[in-house]
């Protein structure tokens, strides 16, 4: 039976009861899981929720508005009722009835473990018991004769299989050294194409072949590796799994079996898990599985009770800047849930981590913490995302001739991802407070001092203001025009902010900057035309106050 689950909710509500659901409560709900799969129907699709109840006894307060299809609930009950008894711990003489064990049941229907197994593909149920001292794979005896009445064709065609003759094991044994001495494949493949030839199952044929080889070392045709594997054939072995190539080449390929395949790809895989640095916020309610649900929990409405409203864009704005305002706001509860919730997986994350032997890790170890990464990581964005407006109004205060814009934003993101990691929520501090010192400060570093001095002149350039031609005047009277307003510019741009100097620079056309529209500048600062219009005339009202004062002659004003 296949060790993947179908659906990832079944999976998780799986993990979730065996973490914090006590033993007794553990084995009713294996029974009550088990009472569900006789019921359900392939062809069908059940909710969620449905299954939440009928396997916990109770209605969840919420829970994810989920169709699953009825083949893979009926696959994932199965695998749930294994694993979740596998959790308790429970001898076999303390079952409510007889317990078979495999090879029990292969006795009495007269049957090989492999049909057994195929048995348990096609929907008999199995529990896992403490037999003489370890945890092994049993069978109710009601689930066995549940499994007998439904199965009734399959379970007589398995007690009349008839046993390979000498005459089709030496056939089997022929065929296979011919394939293997001309490249046909390795152990698998060969048993496939043998099978198909002469109506026998691959496993029956794979077996022959292998039981031959281990009497006959010094013939065998599929001969063991003795050595292991040394570094660089497992890196290889699992950059190839993981650019899509099977076990069973790969096993052919090292001329492996499938399961020392397996086991190379999880070393690599476990060390390259290892070798990322996870940190996290730790907190004390980290340790009280009561807290568990609370901090898994959906993310709180607002204080008022009511759904966050998405603020309305702008008009004018680049694609950028306009998608930030898609996402909603964070209130204060919301902020501080997702902080715990993110930090809460990595610590979860890191716990599975700590037990983790590289040369030893199983798939569902490995698989559960990416799972946790995953899932705090998409906290985390969700974090970042509904920050990110933040980073463009601290940018926009921070933008100077020799700045660009988005290039500011580019690096305040940096600073945020940043902020994010670092931040301990259980300080009760808004984040957007140390978010925005922790940008300011990278700022600080990052951005030339002389962009902070507002009040000096602007040194290093020949300022020029090339004002458009005026038909009504001669050439002598614009060029002394020209003169004057280099010369009263140069002592009168240094008085404005950075943005009023921005936008009179690029509409005018100062220091040898091409001339832009209102609509150009508002699209590269991420206002409004109307805003840039604004914003010149009050810089213009500062200029004219200044010509006035100083009894400067300026046209364009």
């Amino acid at each position: 039976m296949g060790s993947s689950y179908c659906h990832p909710a079944l999976k998780q509500l799986k993990e979730q009861q065996a973490r914090f659901a006590p033993k007794q409560e553990r084995l009713e709900q294996v029974d009550r899981a088990e009472t569900l799969l006789g019921e359900i129907q392939p062809e069908k699709q059940y909710p969620y929720e449905y299954l939440w109840y009928r396997i916990k006894g109770y209605r969840p307060e919420t829970a994810p508005e989920l169709l699953l299809e009825g083949s893979g609930v009926r696959h994932d009950l199965r695998l749930f009722i294994e694993d979740l008894s596998g959790t308790v711990g429970q001898a076999v003489e303390q079952a409510a009835e007889p317990v078979l064990t495999v090879e029990a049941v292969g006795l009495r229907f007269n049957v090989s473990t492999r049909t057994i197994t195929r048995w348990r593909r096609q929907g008999l149920v199995a529990r896992r018991f403490v037999i003489d001292g370890r945890t092994k794979v049993g069978f109710l005896e009601s689930s066995v004769m549940r499994f007998v009445e439904s199965h009734r064709d399959q379970v007589d065609r398995g007690t009349r299989f008839r046993l390979l003759t000498d005459e089709e094991r030496d056939e089997i044994i022929r065929r296979a050294r011919r394939m293997a001495q001309v490249g046909q494949g390795g152990l698998v493949e060969i048993a496939r194409r043998i099978a198909r030839k002469m109506g026998r199952s691959t496993e029956t044929v794979r077996s022959t072949l292998k039981s031959y080889d281990r009497g006959h070392p010094d013939r065998a045709i599929f001969p063991p590796m003795t050595g292991p594997l040394d570094e660089e054939a497992k890196g290889q072995i699992y950059r190839l799994y993981r650019r899509g190539v099977s076990a069973e080449v790969l096993a052919t390929q090292f001329n492996r079996t499938r399961s020392s395949v397996y086991r190379a790809i999880n070393e690599m895989r476990a060390l390259r898990i290892l070798s990322v640095k996870l940190e996290f916020m730790a907190h004390p309610s980290f340790d009280d599985p009561a807290a568990a649900e609370a901090i898994l929990g959906p993310m709180p409405l607002p204080a008022d009770g009511k759904a966050p409203r998405r603020t309305k864009a702008p008009k004018g704005l680049p694609p950028y800047l306009a998608s930030l305002y898609e996402v909603p706001l964070l209130g204060r509860e919301q902020e501080a849930h997702l902080f715990r919730k993110m930090n809460y997986l990595k610590c979860l994350a890191n716990r599975l981590r700590d037990q983790i032997d590289p040369g030893r890790a199983r798939t569902g170890d490995l698989d559960e913490i990416e799972r946790l990464q995953e899932e705090a990581l998409a906290v985390k964005n969700q974090i970042i995302r509904s920050n990110l407006r933040l980073v463009v109004s601290i940018a926009k205060r921070h933008v100077g001739p020799s700045n660009n814009f988005f290039e500011l934003v580019s690096d305040g993101n940096m600073s945020l991802i940043r902020a994010v990691e670092k931040f301990d929520y259980a300080r009760g501090n808004k984040f957007s407070t140390y978010a925005s010192w922790a940008i300011m400060k990278n700022f600080a570093r990052t951005i030339p001092e002389e962009n902070y001095r507002r009040d000096r002149f602007v040194t290093g350039h020949e300022e020029m203001f090339e004002a458009a031609a005026d038909t009504r005047i001669d050439e002598h009277e614009y060029e002394s025009a020209q003169r004057r307003n280099q010369e009263a510019v140069k002592g009168m741009l240094g008085r404005l902010d950075e943005r009023e100097r921005r936008i009179i620079i690029s509409r005018y056309g100062i220091n040898g900057v091409g001339e832009q529209t209102l609509e150009q500048l508002g699209r590269e600062l991420g206002i409004t035309k109307e805003r840039v219009r604004q914003i010149e005339s009050r810089a213009q009202d500062k200029l004219r106050r200044i010509a006035i004062e100083e009894k400067l002659d300026l046209p364009m004003l």
